[in-house]
């Protein structure tokens, strides 16, 4: 009797709930009973199964954001160009930069979604160079410029010598995927920055990392 309550009941249960997860249902858990053993291999399967229920729920988080994310573009571009055909819009080079704006901000929605893909399988390629600060923010700060003066926010950046002779500050880092990092970061800013407000890139050297 011991025995089977120690090691049969708790197999029977672990069945169970691995048949339960293989079905999809990923609210099942395990009661920590038994041997020691089974205790251990208990906690050890409701651990994992709260891990793939976090990871299920960021790929829906994920799944909703870039919904959100194309509809916004997607509907603009469809505007633009409906009221261009219907004669609401002139054909102005105005309205023409707008919508190629948006399909740039398109293109770059599909870059990070190949960029996540990539991550997530383990084969984002990096590629470490010297990469000098200063330069990295001045770069952010022209690419947005235009889109900062638009809404009325003051886009500026400011970078601390590396060291008291006045050398730049650089770093060892792939700057495309440090540029993609920081213009995210750098475009949610501005939309979440009221007219009036200030966005200002800062960057020093703090012990031995920038």
């Amino acid at each position: 009797a011991r025995v089977f309550r120690g090691y049969a009941l708790p197999l029977a249960e672990l069945i169970d709930a691995a048949a339960a997860v293989a079905d999809g249902v990923l609210s099942v858990r395990v009661a920590a009973r038994g041997s020691p053993e089974f205790q251990r291999l208990a906690d050890s399967f409701n651990h994992m199964i709260e891990e793939l229920a976090r990871s299920d729920q960021q790929r829906r988080n994920l799944t909703a954001d870039v919904a959100h994310e194309l509809r916004t573009p997607l509907h603009i571009i469809r505007g633009n160009l409906e009221g261009v055909l219907d004669g609401v819009y002139a054909p102005t080079p105005e309205h023409i930069e707008a919508t190629l704006q948006e399909t740039r901000a398109l293109a770059r929605l599909v870059d990070d979604l190949r960029t996540l893909s990539l991550a997530e399988a383990g084969e984002l390629p990096l590629e470490c160079e010297p990469v000098d600060v200063g330069d990295l923010l001045a770069d952010l700060v022209t690419s947005f410029s235009a889109q900062a003066e638009t809404a009325g926010i003051d886009l500026s950046a400011a970078v601390e010598n590396g060291d008291s002779a006045g050398t730049a500050l650089a770093m060892q880092a792939d700057a495309g995927r440090l540029d993609q990092v920081l213009s995210n970061l750098v475009g949610n800013a501005l939309r979440h920055t009221r007219a009036g407000g200030q966005i200002r890139l800062t960057a020093c050297r703090e012990a031995d990392r920038v």
